[in-house]
C-alpha cells in the first residue's frame, strides 16, 4: 500500500502564553486549525479558531475568557462562543477537566472550541510555572506556596512519593538546566559506607 503525497486532513492547535504588565497574571491563546491540504485554497481551512483567557496568577483563576471564531464551516457556529465567557470565575487548579465537560462539552457547545478548553488547562499550568521561574530568577518570590503544585498528581514523576519532589526538596530548582533534569543520586549527598 501506498501514502498519497498530500494529507487528507492536518489538525494543528498553538499554544502562547504571555505575562501581562505587572506579573500577576498571565495570557494563554489556544488556536486550533483543521486543513485539507488536498483542496484548492479557498476551501482547505475548515476550521481556525482560537481560545485566550487570562489567569490570575495567585489562585489559578480565569478573570478574562475570548473565544473567536475565523473559519468555520457554518454561518451559525459563532453564536455559540459566548458560552465560552463561562470560564471567567472558574480555576484552572483541581477540578477544571471535571468543570468544562459539564459546562462546555456535546451540544451546549462546540467541539472544536472545548478542544482548545482542554488544551489550555495544562498549558495555564506550564505558563504559571513559567513566570514563577522567571521571577525567582529575578530574584523576585513566585506566586503561590510552591512552583510545582500544578503538576502534582498530573504522572509518575509528580506523584506524592515521586521523584520530583523528592529532588525538589534535595535542592533542585525547577527552570534551571539541564534538560532531562539529572537523576536523583545527583542532588543528594553520597552516604557513608
Amino acid at each position: 500500500m501506498t501514502r498519497a503525497e498530500l494529507p487528507l486532513h492536518r489538525r494543528t492547535i498553538a499554544v502562547t502564553s504571555y505575562e501581562e504588565e505587572g506579573g500577576d497574571e498571565i495570557s494563554v491563546a489556544a488556536e486550533l486549525c483543521d486543513e485539507r491540504p488536498w483542496a484548492e485554497p479557498s476551501a482547505a481551512v475548515v476550521h481556525r479558531m482560537t481560545l485566550t483567557v487570562r489567569v490570575r496568577l495567585a489562585d489559578m483563576v480565569v478573570v478574562a475568557a475570548d473565544a473567536d471564531m475565523r473559519t468555520f464551516p457554518h454561518a451559525e457556529c459563532p453564536l455559540v462562543t459566548p458560552v465560552f465567557d463561562g470560564l471567567v470565575g472558574r480555576s484552572v487548579a483541581a477540578g477544571y477537566n471535571r468543570a468544562i465537560q459539564e459546562r462546555f462539552r456535546g451540544v451546549s457547545g462546540c467541539s472544536h472550541l472545548y478542544e482548545l478548553t482542554r488544551v489550555l488547562g495544562p498549558a495555564v499550568v506550564q505558563a504559571a510555572m513559567a513566570a514563577n521561574a522567571r521571577r525567582r530568577d529575578a530574584g523576585e518570590p513566585a506566586h503561590g506556596p510552591r512552583s510545582t503544585a500544578g503538576v502534582l498528581n498530573s504522572c509518575h514523576i509528580w506523584a506524592p512519593d515521586g521523584v520530583g519532589l523528592r529532588k525538589l526538596d534535595a535542592g533542585w530548582l525547577p527552570g534551571t538546566g539541564p534538560r532531562p533534569v539529572p537523576e536523583l543520586s545527583t542532588f543528594e549527598p553520597p552516604t557513608d559506607s
